[in-house]
C-alpha cells in the first residue's frame, strides 16, 4: 500500500485512522467468502437487526463477539462467512410508519391498506440500512455482497414453502384459542412476545347471588366456620373485574368441602341477570382468594380450558381496542379500566363489593409498546410445535448443539419440553401475508367468517375447512366448489415465522426451477453454497431470545433441514448500568455507543465492552476510557520501536545466540500469550483473551521488556525483538481492535498483505520456547517490585540509588548473576553484591524473593533509623485504627443487610489491603531495630 505513510504521527486520531480503514475495507473484497474444497468453512449469520433500528450497546457487543470469531478464523485460514443481514419487524417497522403517516393527520385505515404498505416500503428504503452502516462504523467484517433481508423475494418465497408445507403435513392449524392480544398494536401476540411483570393490583371480592337461597342448605356445625358462602350467594374473589360481563359459571374446586354443597346451583350474574351455573373443576386454586373463582371462558387461559370441559358459552365482551361492545351491555362503548371502575361503584352500590385487598401479580405487557396485554379468544392459526421440539430436544441432549455458559442448557431444555403450540398470525398488514385463502362461496354457503372471533364457542364445534386454501401461488379457483371469488387472509406471519429459517434461507432456499440458464446457474451456485456453508458453526446471541429465536431455528433445522442449524450457541450477558440495571431508554441510563465511537474510537469501544463480557457486563462512560487509553499506549509504543528500528529491521532476523535473558524471555512470554488467547476464543472466554493480551502488552512487553531494551536499542538484535513482538501482538490484537492494528502494521513493513486481516493467525514458535527463561525473569520481577515497594514505604526519593545484595541456590546463581544489570535498571539500584549464603547482613530488610533466593535492602546510610521507626510507629498505628474501624463497620449486621453488595465486597477488600500494608510496615520497623 504505496500510498499510507511510513511513520506515525505524535497522537493517535481514532477518527481519521478508522475512517480510513473502513474505506480501505469496502474497497477490497476481502470478506466475501466463497465455495472452496480445500478449506474448512466457519460460519456465523447474523442475528438480523430490526430495520427500525439504531446500534445500541446490546447491538455493540454481540457483533463485536462475532467479529472477533469471523476475522480470527478468517486468520486461521478458514473460509469464513459472516452472513448479515436485517429483519423487517413487522409491529416496530408499522407502528414507526404509522407515527410517521400520524403526524399528516392519516391513519393507516384512512390510507388502505396498498397505499401504507408503499409508505412503509418506502422508509424502509430511506432509513432501513441505517444500523447496517453502523456497524460497518463498528468495523463488523460481514460479506456484505451478501446481505438478505427478511422480505426479500426469495426469501419470502421460502416463508411460503415452510407454511404450506407444515400445514400439509397436519402442523399448522386454525382455532378459536385464547391468546395474548395487544389493545394498542391489536394483534395476537405469542407467549413469548407478552412478557409478566409484577404489578401491584387489587383484589376484589364480590358477591355473586343464589337464584334460590334455599339451595344452599344448611351449614353443618363442623363447617360453619369454614363456610365462605353465605346463605344467599357464593363470594368470588378477581383482579379484573370488568371481565365479570362476560361470565358463563363460577367454579370451585370439587375437594373444596366449603361448596360441596353449591355445586350445581344456580346463580345470578351482578349487573347482567345472566343466570350462570357452580361447577366443580380441578384447576381451581383453593388457597386462592374465596376458594371460587368466576369463570369467563373468552377472557382467560385456564377460564378456557374450564369453558371447553364444562361446556360452557364463550362470551367476547371486547372489541380489538379493549373497549367493551355489545355483550358488555350497560358499559358498552367504556374502556376495559375506565368500565372497571364504574362497574367496582355499581357493584358497591349495590352492597355485592365485599372488600378490596392489595395484591401483587405478574401480568402480561406487548414486548413492543408494553401494553398491557389482554387474554382474548380469537381465530387465529397455530404451529404444533410438539413433533418439532422432538428432534431439537435430542440434539443438545446428545451434545449435537452445545451451549455456551452451559447453564443456558437447562433453560433451553426447561421451555422445549414444555412447550406449548406457537401463534403465528398477526393482524397487521407489514409482513409476509398468509398464503390462505378463502372462497367467499364456501364460506356463504358454511355460514363461516375468515378472522372473525367467536363469541359462542361450545366444546365439539369444529372450524370446516371447506373453502379454505392454502398454496404457494394464489390459486385460480376453488378446488371445492370451482369459484373464482377468493379473498386472501388478511393477517400476516409473526416476524419469528421468517427468522427461523434464516441459516438456510439465506442461501436461497428453497430452490426454485427456473427456466434461464441464468436463473439456473445462479440455483445450482446456491445449491452449492448451502451444502458447503450448514450447517453454520457458531451462533452468538442474547439470553433473551432464547425461546423467540433459537429454540425455534433448531426446530426448523431438523423440519427443513435434516439437521442442526449450528453447532454452538455462545449467550452472553446483558449490559448494565454501573448500579446493575438494564440500560434502557425508560430508565434513562443508555449509553449510545456512537458517542463513545465518536469520543474514544471503536476500538476503544470494542475493548472496553470484550474486557467486562465476563457475564452481564457493566458500563459507566469511565469505562471507555480504559480502552481508549490502551489504543493509546498500543500507538506510542509502536512509534517508539518505529522510530528506533533501523532500515531493514522486520523482526525475521532474531539471533538467538545474541539474546540476553529478557530477550528470550519475552520471546517465551509471547508464545505463551499465543497459545492462551486461541484457547480462550476457542472456549468463548473473549474476557479472558483480551485481557492476557492487554496484561500481556501493556505490562509484560511495554512495563518490563520495553524499559529493559532501551539500554541495548542501538542493538539490531533487540530491534528485530522489539519489531517481532510488535507484529505478532498487533496480529493477536486485530480481531479485537482492527482498526489501530491495521493502521501500524501497515506502517511497519515486511509483510505481502493490504491488510492483516487476511495475514495468518500465529502460532508458537519452537525455538523460542524457555521454561528457564520465564522462572528466572519472574524472581526477577518480584525482587524488583519488593525493592520498590520498600522504597516507596521508606518514603525514599526517587533519584537516591540503593544497594542490595542477593543470595540464590547454586543452580540459579548464574543466571541472576547474568541478569544482575537487568535487576539494577529496574530497581535503580547502584550496586548488587551477591553472598555466599542467605544469612542476613547487618543493618538490612530481608526480602523473600522465592525458596532458592533473598534479596537485602541495605539500610545503612538511606535512613535516620530511629527518625524512621518512630514514624513507622505512628503509620502502624493509624493502620491498626482504621483496621479496627473497618472490622466495626463490617460486623454491623444492619450495613451488610442493606448496603449493596459491591459496596460490601469493596469494604472487605480494603480491610484486606489495610492488614497487609500494616503487616508489612511492621516487618520493616522490626527490621530497623
Amino acid at each position: 500500500m504505496n500510498d499510507l505513510p511510513r511513520e506515525l504521527s505524535a497522537q493517535y486520531n481514532p477518527k481519521e485512522v478508522e475512517e480510513k480503514w473502513a474505506g480501505l475495507w469496502a474497497r477490497m473484497p476481502l470478506f466475501h467468502a466463497s465455495v472452496n474444497p480445500d478449506k474448512e468453512h466457519f460460519t456465523i449469520v447474523i442475528p438480523p437487526p430490526n430495520v427500525t433500528g439504531i446500534l445500541h450497546m446490546g447491538h455493540a457487543l454481540n457483533n463485536t463477539l462475532q467479529d472477533i470469531l469471523i476475522r480470527m478464523r478468517r486468520m486461521q485460514g478458514c473460509e469464513a462467512l459472516w452472513m448479515p443481514g436485517t429483519d423487517h419487524a413487522g409491529i416496530a417497522t408499522q407502528n414507526v410508519v404509522e407515527r410517521q403517516i400520524a403526524k399528516e393527520g392519516l391513519t393507516r385505515g384512512q390510507m388502505g391498506r396498498e397505499k401504507f404498505l408503499e409508505k412503509v416500503w418506502e422508509w424502509k428504503e430511506n432509513y432501513g440500512s441505517t444500523i447496517i452502516n453502523q456497524l460497518k462504523r463498528l468495523g463488523a467484517t460481514c460479506d456484505w455482497q451478501r446481505e438478505r433481508f427478511t422480505m426479500d423475494e426469495g426469501y419470502s418465497r421460502a416463508i411460503t414453502e415452510v407454511f404450506v408445507s407444515l400445514y400439509e403435513k397436519d402442523l399448522i392449524y386454525q382455532g378459536d384459542y385464547i391468546i395474548n392480544w395487544c389493545p394498542r398494536c391489536q394483534t395476537a401476540l405469542s407467549d413469548e412476545e407478552a412478557p409478566h411483570h409484577d404489578l401491584d393490583g387489587k383484589l376484589y371480592y364480590i358477591k355473586y347471588p343464589l337464584k334460590e337461597p334455599q339451595a344452599a342448605g344448611r351449614k353443618s356445625k363442623r363447617n360453619s366456620k369454614k363456610t365462605a358462602a353465605p346463605e344467599d350467594g357464593i363470594i368470588v374473589a378477581t383482579t379484573r373485574p370488568e371481565t365479570m360481563l362476560g361470565d358463563t359459571a363460577v367454579a370451585v374446586n370439587p375437594k373444596d368441602k366449603r361448596y360441596k354443597h353449591l355445586i350445581g346451583a344456580t346463580l345470578v350474574l351482578p349487573l347482567v341477570g345472566r343466570e350462570i351455573g357452580i361447577i366443580a373443576d380441578d384447576l381451581v386454586d383453593k388457597s386462592f382468594g374465596t376458594g371460587a373463582v368466576k369463570v369467563t371462558p373468552a377472557h382467560d387461559p385456564n377460564d378456557y380450558q374450564m369453558g371447553k370441559t364444562h361446556e360452557l358459552e364463550f362470551i367476547n365482551i371486547m372489541q380489538p381496542d379493549a373497549v367493551l361492545n355489545a355483550h358488555a351491555g350497560d358499559y358498552a362503548g367504556m374502556d376495559r379500566f375506565e368500565a372497571r371502575e364504574a362497574i367496582i361503584e355499581d357493584l358497591t352500590e349495590r352492597k355485592l363489593l365485599v372488600k378490596i385487598e392489595p395484591h401483587r401479580h405478574a401480568v402480561g405487557h406487548c414486548y413492543r409498546c408494553h401494553t398491557i396485554v389482554e387474554p382474548y379468544l380469537s381465530k387465529q392459526w397455530f404451529v404444533r410445535t410438539k413433533p418439532l421440539a422432538k428432534p431439537a430436544i435430542d440434539a443438545v441432549k446428545k451434545g449435537k448443539i452445545a451451549f455456551t455458559p452451559q447453564r443456558w442448557t437447562k433453560v433451553y431444555l426447561n421451555w422445549m419440553e414444555n412447550i406449548k403450540d406457537w401463534c403465528i398470525s398477526r393482524q397487521i398488514w407489514w409482513g409476509h401475508r398468509l398464503p390462505v385463502y378463502y372462497c367467499q362461496r364456501c364460506m356463504a354457503e358454511t355460514g363461516s367468517k375468515s378472522q372473525v372471533p367467536i363469541s359462542n364457542f361450545k366444546k365439539n364445534s369444529k372450524n370446516t375447512q371447506k373453502g379454505i386454501i392454502v398454496a404457494r401461488v394464489r390459486p385460480e379457483k376453488c378446488p371445492d366448489c370451482g369459484g373464482t371469488d377468493l379473498k386472501q387472509d388478511e393477517d400476516v406471519l409473526d416476524t419469528w415465522f421468517s427468522s427461523w429459517l434464516w441459516p438456510f434461507a439465506t442461501f436461497g432456499w428453497p430452490f426454485s426451477d427456473q427456466v434461464s440458464e441464468d436463473a439456473k446457474r445462479r440455483t445450482e451456485e446456491q445449491k452449492k453454497e448451502l451444502e458447503y456453508f450448514y450447517p453454520t458453526s457458531v451462533l452468538v446471541t442474547a439470553p433473551e431470545i432464547i425461546f423467540f429465536w433459537v429454540a425455534r431455528m433448531i426446530m426448523a433445522g431438523f423440519a427443513f433441514m435434516g439437521s442442526i442449524p449450528f453447532k454452538d450457541v455462545f449467550i452472553h450477558g446483558t449490559v448494565r448500568d454501573a448500579q446493575g440495571r438494564k440500560m434502557s431508554k425508560s430508565l434513562g441510563n443508555s449509553i449510545d455507543p456512537l458517542e463513545v465511537i465518536e469520543t474514544y474510537g471503536a476500538d476503544a469501544l470494542r475493548f472496553s465492552l470484550i474486557s467486562a463480557c465476563a457475564s452481564d457486563i457493566f458500563l459507566s462512560k469511565e469505562k471507555f476510557e480504559q480502552g481508549r487509553n490502551f489504543a493509546n499506549k498500543i500507538w506510542n509504543a509502536s512509534r517508539f520501536i518505529r522510530m528506533n528500528a533501523a532500515v531493514g529491521v522486520d523482526g525475521s532476523r532474531i539471533d538467538p545466540a545474541a539474546c540476553r535473558i529478557q530477550d528470550l524471555w519475552i520471546l517465551a512470554e509471547l508464545n505463551d500469550t499465543i497459545r492462551r488467547v486461541t484457547k480462550a476464543v476457542d472456549a468463548f472466554r473473549f474476557h479472558e483473551a483480551v485481557n492476557l493480551l492487554y496484561t500481556f502488552f501493556w505490562h509484560s512487553f511495554c512495563d518490563w521488556y520495553v524499559e529493559m531494551a532501551k539500554q541495548t536499542i542501538c542493538e539490531k538484535n533487540t530491534q528485530e525483538i522489539l519489531v517481532h513482538v510488535l507484529k505478532v501482538s498487533l496480529l493477536l490484537l486485530h480481531p479485537f481492535m482492527p482498526f489501530i492494528t491495521d493502521e501500524i502494521s501497515s506502517v511497519l513493513g515486511g509483510s505481502s498483505f493490504e491488510t492483516i486481516a487476511v495475514a495468518p493467525w500465529p502460532q508458537p514458535e519452537k525455538k523460542f520456547e524457555n521454561k528457564e527463561a520465564r522462572e528466572l525473569m519472574r524472581i526477577i520481577f518480584d525482587a524488583v517490585l519488593l525493592l520498590r515497594e520498600r522504597r516507596h514505604e521508606l518514603k525514599l526519593n526517587p533519584a537516591v540509588k540503593v544497594r542490595v545484595r542477593m543470595w540464590a541456590a547454586p543452580k540459579k546463581r548464574a543466571a541472576l548473576l547474568a541478569a544482575a544489570p537487568v535487576i539494577c535498571q529496574l530497581a535503580q539500584a547502584s550496586e548488587l553484591e551477591w553472598l555466599d549464603d542467605d544469612t542476613a547482613p547487618q543493618n538490612s530488610l530481608s526480602l523473600l524473593v522465592a525458596r532458592d533466593a533473598h534479596l537485602y535492602l541495605l539500610l545503612e546510610g538511606l535512613v535516620d533509623i530511629a527518625q524512621e521507626r518512630e514514624r513507622l510507629a505512628g503509620e502502624i498505628a493509624q493502620g491498626h485504627k482504621q483496621i479496627k474501624a473497618k472490622e466495626a463497620l463490617l460486623k454491623n449486621k444492619g450495613f451488610v443487610k442493606k448496603a449493596p453488595e459491591q459496596v460490601v465486597a469493596a469494604e472487605r477488600k480494603r480491610l484486606e489491603e489495610l492488614k497487609a500494608k500494616t503487616a508489612d510496615l511492621e516487618e520493616i520497623r522490626r527490621a530497623l531495630q
